[in-house]
């Protein structure tokens, strides 16, 4: 989504409006965008987009008084505001069909546009992984990386600790403003001061459980490569790490004892294929021996994924609409493979899933797929 001129500042202000109206997330952000051309013209259209997916109220835009408090606020604790599309939006995370539309920074937003590691791991991390962590964060930092992860207890504030000197990146699941532990503050503090702290939630958000698995996907695309350390089964990390895989980012493990629980999930992710690594020097290796530089430009990178089958437009008729819903369920599809079952064009059921999600019917999953979202 590279722009050809400066986004102004009416248009940085509708699409933040955009991004905090029910039910658009960061797809159907673009898919709105690319179809009608600004984000004015885009909040004009909701109302009949959610009716036509079956809305029976009207939906919920976010007011322009709002948005201004939101964009005040940020500015008032030394913050900006930056939206895909912007030449200082990171061009790695740009390139995702689910970037985030707009990036709440503190600090230093210069830190996005280097070349990028992030480190996670468990939150009740071994003595040892702690220091490796801090450690590898150190090495990698000096080698010229900014290190990202997402300020959580252990290995997370581990490798942040490692590159405060050097530049360290920190992802937050709530708002910008919300120290999430509390436990890390005094870490948070320093980030901000020296490193950037950044989110794509609203100022004053507080964390849920579903908000860490986004946060995640904003880690690992912010990066070149995603290094776990520590890991259990059911951890938080292995999301990031399929996540990474998902978005073509190089997947890189520690190794550890098979009798040590923490090491099961990092042991499974180099059997699988993840490569094992023993220090930065094997990071930087599998990385094809390069320095850190800085990140491409979005017009260097090559073109962003387009929202597909918006190029012109589409009406779709109540056939159409109904032999997708007869498609979709509870259980995620593949938008491909509704493509292939329906017969129909892409564009159409493009319409149709952007319809139903801005009603409030349709949950979208990582990999391309979708649902029907949980009726209450």
């Amino acid at each position: 989504m590279a722009e050809a001129h400066p986004i102004t500042d009416a248009e940085r202000l509708d699409r933040l409006r955009l991004i905090r109206s029910e039910h658009v997330g960061p797809v159907s952000f673009r898919q709105l965008l690319a179809r009608f051309g600004s984000a004015g013209s885009a909040l004009d259209a909701l109302p009949d987009l959610a009716r036509l997916g079956g809305l029976r109220r009207g939906i919920r835009v976010c007011p322009r008084t709002a948005a201004e408090r939101e964009v005040d606020t940020l500015a008032r604790a030394g913050g900006r505001l930056v939206v895909l599309g912007e030449a200082d939006y990171p061009a790695p995370l740009a390139a995702l069909p689910d970037a985030p539309a707009v990036l709440s920074v503190l600090g230093r937003p210069e830190l996005l546009a280097r070349g990028t590691i992030a480190i996670v791991g468990a939150r009740n991390a071994s003595a040892n992984g702690v220091r490796f962590a801090e450690a590898m964060a150190r090495d990698l930092g000096r080698a010229g990386f900014v290190v990202a992860s997402g300020l959580a207890r252990g290995l997370d504030a581990a490798a942040h600790r490692g590159a405060l000197a050097t530049g360290t990146i920190a992802v937050m699941a709530g708002g910008v403003d919300v120290v999430y532990p509390r436990d890390n503050e005094r870490l948070y503090r320093d980030i901000a001061a020296t490193g950037t702290v950044l989110s794509e939630m609203p100022w004053g958000q507080q964390p849920t459980a579903r908000h860490f698995p986004h946060r995640n996907r904003i880690v690992s695309g912010l990066a070149q490569a995603v290094v776990v350390v520590e890991a259990t089964l059911r951890s938080g990390s292995l999301i990031t790490a399929r996540l990474a895989g998902e978005q073509g980012r190089e997947v890189l493990a520690v190794p550890g004892s098979p009798l040590d629980p923490r090491a099961r999930g990092t042991n499974g992710l180099i059997r699988d294929g993840a490569t094992l690594v023993q220090g930065a020097d094997d990071v930087i290796e599998a990385l094809g021996g390069l320095m850190a530089r800085p990140a491409a430009r979005p017009e260097e990178a090559g073109p962003t994924p387009s929202a597909a089958g918006f190029a012109e437009p589409v009406e779709a008729p109540d056939h159409v609409r109904k032999i997708i819903s007869n498609l979709l369920g509870t259980a995620p599809a593949g938008i491909d493979e509704i493509v292939r079952q329906s017969g129909l064009a892409a564009r159409e059921i493009a319409l149709v899933l952007l319809e139903l999600e801005l009603a409030g019917r349709l949950q979208r999953h990582p990999g391309g797929q979708v649902s029907l979202a949980f009726q209450e």
